[in-house]
């Protein structure tokens, strides 16, 4: 499974940037990490494959948003009120088929995107 992500670039704090991934082919649940310069790999946000479940860090919750749309085989990352903190390299992640509970853990994720990077500035 190959998963292509976008949407990555430079906002202003409080502003807002959307990354979306595509799946080769269908997944288990799907998520985000992100690495920030000098921090350790971090969970943002996951979504089971019915896109009726989602899980967020508290750094995160309430301005970060994921969502599925199977029907274009594509999972977004809304990302609202942007803070410095947030810049980071995301990475779009997705566990095999079948799999579809919560993990904040990056090891239960097999398949990984080429990372996209987000800059917010001051």
């Amino acid at each position: 499974v190959q998963l292509q992500a976008s949407g990555g670039g430079l906002v202003q704090a409080g502003g807002s940037l959307r990354l979306s991934c595509a799946p080769s082919r269908r997944t288990g649940r799907m998520g985000w990490f992100r690495r920030a310069p000098g921090k350790e790999l971090e969970f943002v946000a996951t979504i089971s494959s019915s896109g009726e479940n989602t899980g967020y860090p508290d750094s995160v919750k309430d301005r970060f948003f994921i969502s599925r749309d199977n029907a274009k085989n594509t999972v977004l990352l809304q990302m609202n009120s942007l803070r410095p903190e947030d810049t980071a390299v995301y990475y779009c992640v997705a566990r095999r088929v079948g799999l579809d509970l919560h993990s904040g853990n990056a090891g239960d994720y097999v398949y990984w995107g080429q990372g996209t990077l987000v800059t917010v500035s001051s």
